[in-house]
């Protein structure tokens, strides 16, 4: 099957982690600017139940985007 191959495999975990890896930043970021739309944008970890919401979001859309980066880098 073509998504355990190793060199696919690699592609697909090297893409997840670079996208949880940057986009965890961003997030924060985001959550922080949501939170305190109306005032001065300080930057403040979100609470345990927001922190697993993102968390999940963040993983099944970083596996999302390793299936793909490997499926169309096809060698």
């Amino acid at each position: 099957m073509w998504l355990l191959s190793g060199s696919k495999l690699h592609i697909i975990a090297i893409s997840f982690f670079v996208y949880i890896f940057v986009n965890f930043f961003e997030n924060i970021i985001h959550y922080n600017i949501g939170r305190f739309s109306n005032k001065e944008i300080r930057l403040t970890l979100p609470t345990k139940k927001d922190f697993i919401k993102i968390v999940l979001v963040m993983s099944l859309f970083a596996l999302i985007q390793g299936l793909l980066t490997s499926y169309f880098m096809r060698q």
